[in-house]
């Protein structure tokens, strides 16, 4: 025989079921129902931002995992005039210079998000983030940028940022994680995964009709495989802009799909109602970590239509060199 009588769980928070069991071997069992619901749920959908991504990431004196983004080693990229380019020079600058948002994502063995935290730069604690973790191996993903806002990364294979977003400069920390006994201090360093093809305008004067400029670009990636840090998927990018007599330079990010690549861009001078002043394609060879400049008279020219913490990150933002060409 077996009656049940409701009591409460040994949290005191939550109701359970009480089982007594009155055979010839009696004895009492407690189920605890919103533990047990919880549990079963948990098996049986993935994890969703509202249970795993948090804005900041406040101190927890339990966190087992502590990861630590330090300074960064800084390369202006330096500044390009007509007849006269003036070289980079290097200099070490704080993470907070470097990108405006940082996000820390924990994943499984299998891939699946554990935990993720986003940050910006207004943060108090930017460049660090707290993380309480069963005891395993996992895969940590931290990501530098200035975005409008943060990427998609439920899957570590496909990072991806939109047109909506914006693509900016991107650096990049992937490393496995074993959380044991102890707690585990990780300072992390994060390296540029970008390419960036910088256009720049060296008519004297741009023509009074033309109010914006139009970057449309397939070839490389918004997204990239964390693991690989190259695009992970066939994108179309599209950047548009303001102008003015001030603004000739335009900065074009993507993931390549490899170590070197070509993209197909598209430039489109637009006036006040969006229509198409003037146009021109480039192929455009690029490289991982490498600036690809493209300049040029573009109206002069012929054609016109056509609970752990994370803490201490330091990010490596030296380009590997850059490529010129004159258009």
């Amino acid at each position: 025989m077996v009656r049940k009588l409701l009591s409460m769980c040994a949290c005191h928070a939550h109701p359970t079921v009480k089982s007594v069991y009155t055979g010839a071997r009696p004895f009492v069992h407690c189920v605890c129902i919103l533990c047990t619901l919880l549990s079963l749920s948990s098996c049986e959908k993935a994890i969703t931002d509202e249970d795993s991504v948090v804005s900041g990431s406040p101190a927890d004196k339990n966190a087992n995992l502590q990861i630590t983004v330090f300074s960064i080693e800084k390369t202006p990229f330096g500044t390009l005039t007509p007849g006269a380019y003036a070289p980079a020079t290097r200099a070490a600058t704080p993470a907070s210079e470097a990108c405006t948002r940082l996000n820390f994502t924990i994943y499984d063995e299998g891939g699946s998000r554990v935990k993720q935290v986003n940050q910006t730069s207004a943060e108090a604690d930017f460049g660090k983030a707290s993380f309480q973790l069963a005891e395993g191996t996992y895969l940590l993903v931290v990501v530098g940028h200035s975005a409008s806002g943060n990427p998609t990364m439920t899957d570590p294979t496909k990072v991806q940022f939109t047109n909506a977003t914006g693509y900016t400069d991107t650096y990049l920390c992937c490393a496995n994680v074993t959380i044991g006994e102890d707690k585990v201090d990780y300072n992390v360093s994060l390296d540029r995964i970008t390419s960036l093809c910088r256009f720049v305008l060296t008519d004297t004067e741009i023509p009074a009709e033309v109010k914006k400029m139009q970057f449309y670009y397939t070839g490389g990636s918004g997204a990239f495989n964390a693991q690989t840090s190259l695009g992970s998927v066939k994108s179309k990018q599209t950047v548009t802009c303001e102008v003015s007599a001030s603004q000739k330079q335009f900065d074009l990010y993507t993931f390549l799909h490899d170590t070197e690549g070509t993209i197909h861009l598209t430039v489109s001078a637009l006036d006040a109602s969006g229509g198409i002043y003037a146009e021109r394609d480039f192929d455009v060879p690029m490289q991982q970590n490498y600036i690809t400049w493209l300049s040029g008279p573009f109206f002069g020219g012929s054609s016109t239509t056509g609970s752990t913490t994370i803490t201490g990150v330091t990010i490596n933002t030296d380009w590997a060199g850059e490529t010129h060409i004159t258009f």
